[in-house]
Formats: structure tokens, sequence, C-alpha cells
């Protein structure tokens, strides 16, 4: 039996729905293991603080304060993480040594500290890599010269966490990739996409009940799962469908939205703008979100150019719906993923006539849809369904050396 400790400051409610990726990773490894996650007291998505803890799970949940803020872009919030880093290393100075520590990365202060407390008191440190910083904000953030100023430290914390790595997890080969350009200590890596349950998708399915429905089941209906911020290309997707309506050959899909953000309002007002049958349903609990995305028939993955982001929750959740996806994303490991399984149609980056056209394409043949459907729920079954993919991270955890 090994002592583990999980760091994960971006973590859900710990509840009994909770299909997160480190909730699962607790429940499969505290069956043999004594395990430990440590975990903000803030919640990110809510921007608010979590409510105590009621469910007793077979490990423990430390939750750590930490302020918390308003935006997601801010001082505040670096200060937030920096403060909350701050109070992991403390912890983990009191805490009885443990044989693993395992920790997420976003955010960078609480990994940095684990790392060189690893290295300290010889404790193998493993990094799972969910996106990446600073790429991330540059992104968002990006004025030539000014942001690589601005986020030049991030560099210096990211780089030292990478290269104190004994091994590299990450939720994709980019990922990987970019530990490794520093990293000369892990001789082993594992990509494992962030994914799902399918058993939990499809139970999610089948016992919880979608907030709309279709009337006829002649209506095509396009899905969207997921933020509504200004990395999510919306009015693109917006514009498709302003293009379909004014050709006047074929009526533009229900475009159902599940989901929120700071962009909701704004994204709402184009919509009224463009007189589109556009419903935002806000954000969704997971079953409920899943029983609601197979009520589409075809889903949209539009994400601005540039975007650091590579495989992420969304394509998970697409694929075990088994729906044909048309994809913005300039993601080269998603876009090749999307070419390898024929499950939907890769786009011209925020080209709405590329994307009108691929709908249209969509919309008007059937049996197409049906298929690249069925390849779409086969890409979840290989790639995304965590009862099979997930066995290569806990298999690295527990595994001293070599985690192959």
């Amino acid at each position: 039996m090994k002592d583990i400790v999980i760091i994960a400051n971006f973590c859900r409610d710990f509840s009994e729905t909770d299909n997160g990726r480190f909730m699962y990773l607790c429940k499969e490894l505290s069956k043999e293991n004594k395990v430990e996650i440590i975990t903000s007291d803030f919640e990110h998505s809510a921007k608010k603080h979590k409510e105590p803890l009621v469910h007793n799970w077979p490990f423990t949940i430390t939750l750590l304060h930490e302020k918390g803020y308003k935006n997601n872009i801010s001082i505040q919030r670096f200060r937030s993480h920096y403060g909350w880093g701050k109070e992991v290393g403390k912890y983990l100075k009191k805490r009885k040594k443990p044989d693993v520590i395992y920790c997420a990365i976003p955010s960078l202060t609480a990994p940095l500290r684990a790392a060189k407390y690893c290295e300290k008191n010889n404790v193998r440190f493993i990094i799972d890599i969910q996106d990446l910083w600073p790429e991330a904000f540059k992104m968002a953030f990006n004025i030539p010269i000014v942001s690589d100023v601005i986020f030049a430290p991030f560099n210096l914390y990211v780089n030292g966490i990478y290269k104190r790595a004994d091994s590299i997890c990450a939720v994709s080969q980019a990922y990987v990739s970019r530990a490794r350009s520093v990293n000369k200590k892990s001789k082993t890596s594992h990509v494992v996409f962030l994914g799902t349950s399918l058993e939990t998708f499809d139970h999610n399915v089948k016992s919880a009940s979608p907030v709309i429905q279709k009337e006829n089941d002649n209506d095509i209906w396009l899905g969207y799962c997921g933020s509504l911020a200004a990395s999510y290309d919306i009015p693109c997707v917006l514009e498709a469908l302003r293009l379909i309506k004014e050709k006047g050959l074929i009526t533009p899909p229900k475009f159902v939205v599940m989901g929120d953000g700071a962009k909701k309002r704004e994204f709402e007002d184009i919509a009224n703008k463009y007189k589109l049958d556009v419903v935002f349903l806000g954000k969704l609990e997971y079953d409920q979100m899943c029983a609601q995305l197979v009520q589409c028939d075809i889903v949209v993955n539009p994400i601005v150019k540039g975007s650091a982001a590579s495989i992420i929750n969304k394509h998970g959740d697409y694929a075990s719906a088994g729906l044909p996806v048309l994809n913005t994303q300039d993601s080269k490991e998603y876009r090749r993923l999307v070419d390898k399984y024929h499950m939907g149609i890769n786009c011209s980056n925020g080209d709405p006539n590329s994307l009108a056209n691929s709908l249209l394409r969509l919309m008007n043949n059937n049996e197409t849809r049906k298929s690249m459907g069925r390849n779409a729920r086969k890409c979840a079954e290989k790639n995304f369904d965590r009862t099979n993919c997930y066995q290569e991270l806990i298999k690295c955890i527990i595994t001293e050396g070599n985690c192959l």
C-alpha cells in the first residue's frame, strides 16, 4: 500500500455525480492505497467558495483556503493562486512524507512548491498537464512584446516544474512535448485524454431528462457544450447559421448551447440580431448535459485561432454521444483524430463559409451523419473511456521507477 498525494487546484464538488479526472483517480487508487487529494476551497467555475463536503469517500479530501477571484484573467486570480500555492507548501511540510505526489498543472505556484519538496525529500513527483500556462493567457492577452515581458516569470515557474518531474502525464501529446523540451530527467511520458466514463455517460443518457426535446423527429439540432468565453468562437457558428438562413434553401438547425461564461450576453445579442433559432440553456449538471447532448444530431467544436487548447473535455463528450463533429479548432492533434476516425469534418478556422458549407453537407446527408456518429462512438471507446485509458495513469502512479 502506497501513501499517495494528489494535488489539483481545479476540482469539482466530490459529489456522487462528480465526473472529474481526479475524482475518478481517487476512487480507483484508494481501493488498494492510502490516498489524499489536496485541493482549493474555491470553485473556479462558479467563482464562489465550496460548501462543506458531506460525502464519506474512502480517501481524504483536504480543502486548503484560497482567497478567490472574479475574473479569469486578472491580477486578483494570480494572487489567489499564489496564496493557495503557499498554503500547499506549508501543508506538505507538516504532513508525513508520502511515497508519491501526483500534481495537476495548472495552477503553477503549488506545483512548483511540490516539485521542490519532492526534490528535497526524495519523493517521486509526477505531473499531469491539463493546460499550457502561460501560453493560454498570452493568447487571450496578446500584445506584442508586452505580453512576452508580463508572462516571462510564468515561464520560469512552469519550466521549474517540468524539469523536476520524474514522470510526465498530460491530456495531449502537445503538452507532453512542451514539458519534454526542458525535462532531461523523466524516462517516461503518458498521453491520456481527459475522457469520461462511458458507463456513466450512458447511464446519464437513460436516467436524466433533457431540458428540451424535439417535437419533430425530422428537425436537425446543432449542439455545443462548454464555456462561453473568449477562446470559443461561437460568433463564427452564429455567422454560419446566418449564411445558411440568407441562402433560403434550407432552414438552419436549432442551435442548442449548453454552458455559461463571460461572453454569454454578447453571444445572445448576436443570435437575436440575426433572428436565429438559438437556445442558451446555461450550465447544466453533467448527467443532464449528457441527456441533452444526445438530443442533437451534429455537434460543433469552435475554438479561436492560436488557442493553446488541444484535447479537451468536450471532445470526449461529443464522441461518447456518437455525434458527428464540425471542428474549427486548429489543434493538429484533434484534427488528426477527426480524420483518422472519419467522425466529422475539419473546417477552416474562423471561416463561417467553410463551417456553413460543412454543416449543409451533414444536414443534407442523413447516412453520412449516422456513419460519422458511429465512428465517433468507436473513437470514444478506444480513446476516451476512462475505464480503459486511465489504467495507464494508475500504473504510472503506483509503479516505482519506469511506468511502462
